[in-house]
């Protein structure tokens, strides 16, 4: 029994009548979730390791892209610190991931700071910052 490759099996086939690839809306969101502390490397513990994501993914008729994805990331940080430009290094690394990973265009990355993480709260309880 002959075996046909796959290069040989898709060679007659029209490309528009192939198929496409799709990426599931959820691995783009653990790709940004993961990008967002990536980029939060370095500050405390906390902020790295509770980022997540969710996405809305645009999908096209291109193949060289597979849609547009606007992210949504929910971050903790610590405080006190440079709280922008936290937010705009987890935009830039999550655009740079999602773009090199799933081709997908990103126009919008939203970071939500769920949280502040404060040395100060942490030995004391509950209390205010001054």
């Amino acid at each position: 029994m002959a075996t046909v490759s796959p290069v040989a099996a898709t060679a007659g086939v029209p490309a528009g009548e192939r198929g496409a690839t799709r990426i599931a809306d959820r691995v783009v969101a653990k790709i940004a979730a993961r990008a967002a502390r990536e980029a939060l490397r370095g500050q405390s513990p906390q902020a790295a390791a509770d980022a997540h994501a969710t996405v809305t993914v645009h999908r096209r008729d291109d193949r060289r892209h597979f849609g547009e994805a606007r992210v949504r990331v929910a971050v903790e940080l610590g405080y006190p610190s440079d709280i922008g430009a936290q937010c705009r290094a987890v935009r830039r690394r999550v655009t740079e991931r999602v773009t090199a990973l799933a081709h997908m265009e990103v126009p919008e990355v939203a970071v939500d700071v769920e949280r502040l993480h404060s040395p100060l709260l942490e030995r004391t309880g509950r209390g205010r910052v001054r």
